[in-house]
């Protein structure tokens, strides 16, 4: 837990160093000035604050995902029969999917059936898979949980969720600012005396709007993250062959009770989750997946 809170509070403070350099680089000026809000001024701040954390959170995932969920990467040469196994496995599901670059493998020790694909880019994806799954489900099994987890990487779901949650987080700051402003000035109403307690208003209702702004916008995150999971699982089908799909996804219906939360930042880009709102869900319910699997036919 230690480890954990460490590692969130070190991430934050160079993400905040990071951008305020570029801020002061740029020489981004306040966009609050006496006139009113410069909305150019405005628009730039809040899309170097929202693409920019979101981006540096990519750069640092695989790194991230190593500590938090102590994935131990397996070093090819050194390799025992059943890490061999598994990384021959991987090498050719990527192959199937016409990537330039072999992933890193490494496993985790979890009672959880789980995997999850992260990284920066194709060229620099990791591939993780907990202990539970290994000592679980059969080789046909892993072999369509690893296929779900390449099609991700295969896709760029990685960059596309990070693209994403960049654009939200640039446009709640935006509007959250602006709504704040906007009601700040009529509770004031001019009144010079009042100005103190404007601001303080205004910087109290931009917290909070910035809250509930994302929030919404964490719907539309969550609703592509469920069709990303859709498309990863005809993937995965499309590389392992669709029974293999579908009875991985049948044996993780057995053990979706069990769930690690040491990284909850990284729920979802595992391969299934247990999520209790639909409208934030992450992941499809799973039964929902294998009808859709049970319904492809183009592929073996």
């Amino acid at each position: 837990m230690l480890k954990r809170i460490i590692l969130f509070l070190l991430t934050n403070l160079l993400v905040i160093a990071t951008i305020s350099i570029l801020l002061s680089v740029l020489k981004i000026q306040p966009y609050l000035t006496k006139h009113g809000i410069n909305y150019q001024t405005l628009l730039i701040f809040c899309l170097i604050w929202g693409m920019g954390g979101a981006f540096i959170s990519l750069l640092l995932s695989k790194f991230m995902a190593k500590m938090a969920m102590g994935v131990v990467v397996i070093d090819p040469q050194r390799a025992t029969r059943e890490e061999r196994f598994l990384i021959d496995m991987v090498y050719g599901l990527a192959r199937r999917a016409g990537l330039s670059a072999m992933p890193e493998v490494g496993i985790y020790n979890s009672p959880e059936l789980n995997a999850f694909a992260t990284g920066p880019s194709q060229r620099h994806a990791l591939v993780a898979v907990s202990s539970g799954l290994l000592n679980t489900m059969n080789r046909d099994e892993i072999e369509g949980v690893l296929a779900h987890e390449i099609a991700h990487v295969a896709n760029g779901d990685m960059v596309t969720m990070t693209l994403i949650q960049g654009i939200i987080n640039a446009f709640a700051m935006f509007l959250s600012r602006i709504v704040a402003y906007a009601i700040s000035i009529a509770l004031s109403r001019g009144d010079e005396k009042s100005e103190g307690m404007s601001n303080a208003v205004y910087f109290g209702l931009t917290i909070l709007f910035d809250i509930l702004f994302t929030l919404l916008g964490s719907i539309l995150v969550a609703a592509f993250s469920r069709w990303r999971e859709y498309r990863a699982d005809a993937g995965g089908a499309q590389y392992a062959g669709r029974d293999k799909m579908i009875n991985a996804l049948v044996k993780l219906q057995r053990g979706i009770e069990l769930q690690d939360d040491r990284a909850p930042n990284f729920a979802a880009f595992k391969i299934s989750h247990r999520d209790s709102l639909a409208l934030f869900a992450t992941h499809p319910p799973l039964e929902d997946r294998i009808a859709r699997l049970q319904k492809i036919t183009h592929v073996r």
